[in-house]
């Protein structure tokens, strides 16, 4: 017997609907494999300096999960491209997920906030950028105790633009990366903030070593591995490692003083 007219209808509605489901399926997970590139480039570069105990599939399993979140909470209005937006969240799910495995003790980030504070000091003192035996001493440990210290602390110059801020609009604590506007999107406020934290920066940056100077442009402007970097300037990833932590333990406190005035 042949199927009703209304029956058929509705049938052909049905298997309709669910072809656009799969449809629309099959192309969000085309444009989310797309993107793994990015989870992977972002992992890698958050891995440099962690423990050998961190797995790299961990951390990119991570950033997955704050790539697909982002997929699904990305809102177009905000002027905000999608691939800066979805770089902050995997970068966010991937230090969430080293917090969680408490990858940096809090006996580590106190040996941190030592540091910075006898750099700064002898920054105050000297007028320049410490050597390495000036720290060493100022601490009243060896130079090879020193460099075993800049390893562990390598894990604790990473930081998160996914931690809770507070809007200007309401009391509502947000992600500090969805409080990003478009650069299009400026007020006067804005960019005088932004130009005074730049400068602020670029002082800093000249209280550096030349070598620490290096380090920084070629692993922040040109984006170069640590193992790139240890190849141009001819030393081992390890100590190009020491040499960045030293570099940004040195900028934390500079700027921290500075902001503190």
């Amino acid at each position: 017997m042949a199927n009703a007219p209304g029956k058929q209808t509705t049938q052909s509605a049905q298997a309709y609907q669910k072809t656009q489901t799969v449809t629309a399926a099959d192309k969000r997970e085309s444009q989310l494999m797309g993107y793994l590139p990015l989870v992977k480039y972002i992992a890698g570069r958050i891995a440099i300096g962690l423990p050998k105990s961190v797995e790299l599939d961990d951390l990119i399993n991570a950033g997955v999960v704050g790539l697909i979140e982002s997929y699904n909470n990305f809102d177009p209005g905000k002027g905000v491209k999608f691939e800066s937006y979805a770089s902050m969240r995997i970068r966010g799910a991937i230090l969430d997920e080293l917090r969680a495995i408490d990858w940096a003790p809090r006996s580590t980030r106190a040996k941190s906030r030592e540091m910075e504070r006898a750099i700064s000091s002898l920054e105050n003192r000297l007028g320049r950028s410490p050597t390495e035996q000036e720290i060493a001493e100022n601490l009243d440990i060896s130079l090879d105790e020193l460099y075993k210290l800049l390893d562990d602390l390598s894990s604790t110059t990473l930081l998160s633009l996914d931690e809770l801020t507070y809007g200007s609009e309401d009391d509502k604590a947000v992600p500090l990366v969805d409080t990003l506007r478009s650069p299009e999107r400026t007020d006067a406020l804005s960019d005088l903030e932004r130009e005074e934290m730049r400068n602020l920066l670029v002082d800093s940056i000249e209280y550096l070593s030349e070598q620490e100077r290096l380090v920084i442009a070629l692993y922040y402007y040109e984006e170069l591995t640590l193992k790139e970097i240890g190849q141009v300037m001819e030393l081992s990833e390890s100590r190009v490692s020491q040499i960045h932590t030293k570099a940004v333990l040195s900028l934390r406190a500079k700027l921290r003083m500075r902001l503190m005035q």
